[in-house]
Formats: C-alpha cells, sequence, structure tokens
C-alpha cells in the first residue's frame, strides 16, 4: 500500500520541480519569469528582448543591445509581430498558419523559449526556429510554431523573430554611408545573428547545450537558413541545419541582388515616398513605409559577401550536417490549363526540347496536365534549390546531408483537398502539433507527426534523424541519390524524379 502512495509524491514533487526550477531565469540583461504547461513538463518564456527596439534612430541600424532591467520581468505572452500588412487567411492558409492580426510593430525584437529540462546543467540540444513569409510577412505567435510537442521530446525549442519588408531589408546609399559595415540592406538577417549570439550567452540557463544548436526554418525561413550557412557572421553560432522547401542554391546569372541594385531600388522607393533624405526616411510612419515593401535579402558584402553557390563552390560556408528538403505539392500556381493549352505553352518556351519537356512532365489528359503544372512550378520554385545544395554539398564529401519529400496529402474538407502536400503543410508535423489545425486527421496522421518530430529532434541530438522504432533514413549522396518519403508509410527511395530536377538545373543556370 505504501508504495502505490509514495509513487503519485514522486511523480508530484517532480511535477514541482520542473516547475520551481525555472521559476526565475538569469539572463545576460536581467531576471525573468515565464509559465508552465498543464502537466508542469515544460516551461515556456515568451517575449524575452534579445535585442533593442529597432525604431526611431535604430530604424535599419544592426540590432543593438538591450538595456538591462532590474527587476524580474514576466515572460509570459508573445511579444509584438514584425510590422508587415495585415494578415489575412488565403487559399489553403487558415488562422492555424498566420500571425495574430494585432499587434504588429517595429518593435518587435522579442524571442521565445519552451524548454523541458529540470535544471540548467542538462545541456539539451537546441533548435532555433527561423519563420517563413516571403521575408514580408511572418512571426512567431503562429500557432503550429508551438514549441511545447518538442521540448516533450527532449529539445529546448527558441523560436526567433526578425524584421521583414522595408523594415528589414531596405538598402539605400545614406545607410551604406552611415554603416561601419559599409552596407545595408539585411537587418532582418542580422537580428537573426542576434538571436543565435543571445543563445550562445543565455541558453544554458534554461538547460540548453551553446555547443549544440540546431537552425531549423521553412519557405523563407528556410532561405535564412541558407544564408546563415554561407554567412561568416555566423561562425560557430550553430552545429546544423534543416531546411524545409526553400534554399538560394541555383548557380549562374541572376544569383542574387547586389548592393549597388538595392541602393537604386532604396533610392526609387525614397522618391516614391517623398523622402529626400535618410532623416526623413526615418520620420515616416510605418504604415506610409508598408505603401513600398518589396524588399528582400541581398548580397551585401558583410552578412552575405558572395551569393550561397559561389560560396559554397568556394568551400567558404559553415560545414554543418543538413536536413532538407521539399513537399510534393510545393507550388504556386495560377489557373490550370487544359492538356492542349499546356503543350501549347510548352512549345512557347522550350521549342525543340519541349518533346524533352513533355516526357519528363507530361500532359496525356487534361488530370495529368495539372499536375505536370504544379510540378514544373514546385521544382522551379522549391526543387531545384534545395536539389542544387544537397548535391553541392554531398559531391564535396563534406558534413552527412538528408534529403526527405513530404507527400502526405493533409486531409482536408472538400474546398482544401486540392492542395494536398501544400507548402507549409509539412511544419504542424514537424512541430508534432496536428492538434492545432482543424482538420479530419486520421491515426496515420498522427503517427507520420510523431515520426517526423522524432527525426528532427534526433537531427538536432546528434547530426543524424535515425533512431529506435524509426524507418532508415539514409544519408543522400550523389551516386545512390536517395530521399526519405514522409507519407502514409515512410521509407526510403531513390529520388523518383531526379531526371526533371536535373533537367530544370541545366535549363534555369542558362537564363
Amino acid at each position: 500500500m505504501k508504495r502505490f502512495l509514495i509513487l503519485p509524491l514522486i511523480l508530484l514533487c517532480a511535477c514541482a520541480m520542473a516547475q520551481t526550477a525555472f521559476k526565475v531565469v538569469k539572463t545576460d540583461a536581467g531576471q525573468i519569469s515565464g509559465s508552465v504547461n498543464g502537466d508542469g513538463s515544460v516551461n515556456i518564456f515568451k517575449g524575452i528582448p534579445f535585442a533593442a527596439p529597432p525604431v526611431g534612430d535604430l530604424r535599419w541600424k544592426a540590432p543593438q543591445p538591450v538595456t538591462p532591467w532590474a527587476n524580474v520581468k514576466a515572460c509570459t505572452e508573445f511579444a509584438k509581430s514584425p510590422m508587415q500588412g495585415k494578415p489575412n487567411e488565403f487559399g489553403v492558409y487558415t488562422r492555424e498558419f498566420l500571425i495574430k492580426d494585432e499587434p504588429l510593430s517595429e518593435d518587435c525584437l522579442y524571442l521565445n523559449v519552451w524548454t523541458g529540462a529540470k535544471a540548467p546543467t542538462e545541456k539539451r540540444p537546441v533548435i532555433v526556429w527561423i519563420y517563413g513569409g516571403g521575408f514580408v510577412s511572418g512571426g512567431t505567435n503562429v500557432p503550429i510554431y508551438d514549441g511545447e510537442a518538442l521540448a516533450k521530446k527532449g529539445v529546448i525549442l527558441v523560436s526567433v523573430p526578425y524584421r521583414v519588408g522595408i523594415f528589414g531589408f531596405f538598402a539605400h546609399p545614406e545607410l551604406t554611408t552611415e554603416s561601419p559595415n559599409h552596407s545595408s540592406g539585411n537587418y532582418g538577417l542580422l537580428d537573426l545573428i542576434a538571436g543565435l549570439k543571445w543563445v550562445q550567452k543565455n541558453i544554458a540557463a534554461f538547460g540548453g547545450d551553446p555547443n549544440n544548436v540546431t537552425i531549423a526554418g521553412q519557405s523563407a525561413g528556410s532561405m535564412n537558413v541558407n544564408y546563415l550557412v554561407a554567412s561568416p557572421l555566423s561562425k560557430g553560432l550553430f552545429q546544423r541545419a534543416i531546411a524545409e522547401s526553400g534554399a538560394h542554391m541555383l548557380p549562374g546569372p541572376g544569383s542574387g541582388t547586389t548592393l549597388a541594385q538595392a541602393e537604386k531600388s532604396g533610392t526609387e522607393a525614397a522618391k516614391v515616398l517623398n523622402a529626400n533624405s535618410l532623416a526623413e526616411l526615418r520620420k515616416l510612419s510605418a504604415d506610409d513605409l508598408l505603401k513600398q515593401n518589396s524588399f528582400r535579402p541581398i548580397i551585401d558584402g558583410y552578412f552575405l559577401q558572395q551569393a550561397p553557390p559561389e560560396v559554397f563552390a568556394a568551400n567558404k560556408e559553415n560545414q554543418v550536417p543538413l536536413l532538407t528538403g521539399w513537399n510534393e505539392d510545393d507550388a504556386f500556381v495560377g489557373k490550370l490549363k487544359n492538356a492542349a493549352d499546356y503543350k501549347a505553352g510548352m512549345q512557347k518556351r522550350y521549342g525543340d526540347k519541349a518533346a524533352e519537356v513533355l516526357k519528363l512532365y507530361p500532359a496525356g489528359t487534361d488530370a495529368e496536365a495539372e499536375t505536370s503544372q504544379i510540378r514544373i512550378s514546385r521544382d522551379m520554385i522549391f526543387g531545384v534549390q534545395n536539389y542544387c545544395w544537397v548535391n553541392v554539398q554531398s559531391a564535396k564529401n563534406k558534413a552527412k546531408v538528408y534529403l526527405y519529400r513530404f507527400t502526405r496529402r493533409v486531409p482536408a474538407t472538400e474546398d482544401f483537398k486540392k492542395y494536398g502536400a501544400f507548402h507549409t503543410g509539412e511544419v504542424a508535423y514537424v512541430f508534432n502539433d496536428l492538434k492545432f489545425l482543424n482538420r479530419p486527421f486520421e491515426p496515420v496522421d498522427q503517427l507520420l507527426a510523431d515520426t517526423m518530430s522524432s527525426y528532427w529532434v534526433n537531427f538536432a541530438k546528434n547530426g543524424n534523424p535515425n533512431g529506435n522504432g524509426l524507418p532508415e533514413w539514409p544519408a543522400y549522396n550523389t551516386t545512390g541519390n536517395k530521399v526519405m518519403i514522409l507519407g502514409e508509410k515512410p521509407a526510403a527511395t531513390s529520388l523518383p524524379d531526379k531526371a526533371a530536377l536535373d533537367f530544370m538545373v541545366k535549363d534555369m543556370t542558362k537564363q
């Protein structure tokens, strides 16, 4: 009888320890408090300042140090999301995939931590999550980015925000002149460097290991991972990389916007905004600036000294293990054409190569033509970039590469079934966060989410996704071209569309 009484007491004590071990955490800027999940197994800290608010004279400057605080700062709520247009639902992207409507602000440099550690001495592996959004939107309070489930599997999840759009990637001659680094334009990327430096200084206090950090991101976040791997500024800040549907690795013409080109675009935008100087630009309201918001990362000579393909070709990148891939229906297409119109378009676009293209992307029926149009969009936007990355890294026998293809057609109502394994569809599986989506999930989805999140956690722990009870995931190389199919029955196979990807790489690098 005593055994039955003692066991609950032990569990209660363990739960109490989890809640009290991190009741107050000391960071380099001051003490913070957080909250605890429902069962007491995960401590959560939201809205931790990691850089000074980039407002006023700090607009379009590299992130500056936080002003220390004296009292214990309560970090229990997400901070404001980066300034951007109002997040509206579109296509398959319902609220679960979007940030909250409000608040939005330039004052947005606050990160979040989920930790299941019971003591600061544990040294758990760390995943730093970087959101997508096309470089003009996104934030950390998206429901499917919740880190509790991953924290329960043994990693510490840190989500780091960065400035987007004109606030994060605006270049201008006056900004370059005032910069001690003689560059401008990549402030959003510098925010990520500041976040990673915060992790190095502070994550041990949360039970994390600053020498075992994995950067991970999706879409634009995945491209940011690619940029961080290519940047000399991030040396030593992470040990592994996960890149989901996005990279900047296609060599050849047009592989990146230069600082001079970006400065020209910035000057033209300033004229449209009727601002004659940098001082006037900094006085404009955020809403006015949003009218000129089409700015992206550039080859600025500082954060990125060369385009990523050139960096990798010269062996100048941070050489870390890579887990990467893309989704079966990773595509953005307009109205799909019937077979006849599709064939005519291919003939016009490819000329004497049209027959070869139609073998790779056939159109025997209207349905087959629609599938081919999705595949072409997928390969041109996402596939070739990640494909080039894995080929370059594995061919040079550097750190290991693991390639995946997410093929599960995410269960949906009739309106959404057509989207299949859509762009971003894998993220909720990676985070094991299906509970946040209102979809008719089946047992196979829960199993897939558990499998994928375990792969990601294992990779963060030791650079290899494999583990007990999981289907074997072989490393990628340019002879076997093995890819892990993440669908109803995860299994490794040879890359099924290698010939199509090879054609696209060759064709697109000639343009």
